[in-house]
């Protein structure tokens, strides 16, 4: 009997039959996408690729990657890249959560007494290379260059910013204390008694010398968790300044250009851009307490 004459008996007689879905059984029934599921969230697996190596060493049959990536899409899965995180210790972890712990009743009103600070190298490429904010040491190729900035920041604005020819060591950091954080404190009508003042754990900081300034200028320095970019709002200042540079139609044509243009876009920096990153404190202190350490979407 034909297949066409089969069918027409089926609907005829037997109407409410489910009709069989037509194609190639799915190699991946319900519990080995749920298993494919399982390896992503718990970390063990980042690519489909991965996954399916994974699974291939229970499966009785092989699978290609394009099936389990299409399995997986339709669980509402999707590709994403990956954020570039800094790797986090247990001791990372517990030195950022003692921190979360110490600062989680702190209020908004709190946070306005901190000024950040931080500093950012911008390199200048060959024109049509583009420009980038990478932290690299060394000279670029192509006879390229680079401005290092360094700023802080508090409630009432971004502060006096400043360039830093040559390599950054402790004597010339005390010597950016003494002048750009000393002059944007008098700029807020802000003392040192009157502020806390927060920087990162690198040597220069936190050099014997700059303890010593600090201590003798009565400044309250924040303990700072080492890894901790995600806690220090600065950071997201400086993907504005750099959102601000790309807008620029032609790249800049020397080092003292591209100098000119991130001095611009950094005194252009509004007072509320500044307080809605503070504001944003109390969250990113929660966000490491749900985290019990670890990273956090900030």
């Amino acid at each position: 009997m034909h297949y066409s004459t089969v069918s027409k008996l089926r609907s005829q007689l037997r109407s409410a039959l489910p009709k069989a879905q037509g194609g190639q059984p799915s190699k991946l029934n319900s519990t080995t996408i749920c298993h494919a599921i399982w390896i992503i969230s718990t970390g063990r697996a980042d690519t489909a690729t991965q996954v399916t190596k994974s699974l291939q060493e229970t499966l009785p049959e092989s699978v290609s990657v394009q099936t389990v990536r299409r399995a997986l899409k339709k669980t509402g899965l999707k590709a994403v890249v990956k954020a570039k995180r800094p790797a986090l210790s247990q001791c990372h972890c517990r030195e950022r959560l003692d921190f979360a712990k110490s600062h989680q009743h702190w209020t908004v009103e709190d946070w306005k007494r901190v000024i950040w600070s931080d500093g950012r190298k911008w390199v200048w490429k060959k024109k049509g290379e583009g420009l980038s904010d990478r932290l690299v040491e060394g000279t670029l190729k192509f006879g390229g260059g680079h401005v290092m900035l360094w700023g802080c920041f508090g409630w009432d604005g971004v502060g006096y910013a400043c360039k830093i020819d040559g390599n950054m060591d402790a004597n010339l950091y005390v010597s950016i204390l003494e002048d750009e954080l000393q002059n944007s404190l008098q700029y807020w009508g802000k003392t040192p008694e009157e502020v806390v003042f927060q920087q990162d754990n690198d040597p220069k900081h936190t050099s014997k010398k700059a303890k010593t300034w600090l201590a003798d200028h009565g400044f309250d320095v924040m303990v700072w968790p080492p890894q901790s970019p995600d806690l220090n709002p600065i950071e997201h200042l400086w993907g504005h300044l750099k959102r601000k540079l790309a807008e620029y139609q032609e790249p800049p044509a020397s080092i003292q250009e591209l100098w000119t243009r991130v001095q611009k876009e950094w005194d252009d920096i509004g007072e509320q851009e500044c307080r809605n990153l503070i504001e944003s404190m109390p969250r990113r202190v929660e966000a490491v307490l749900k985290a019990k350490g670890g990273h956090t979407k900030y």
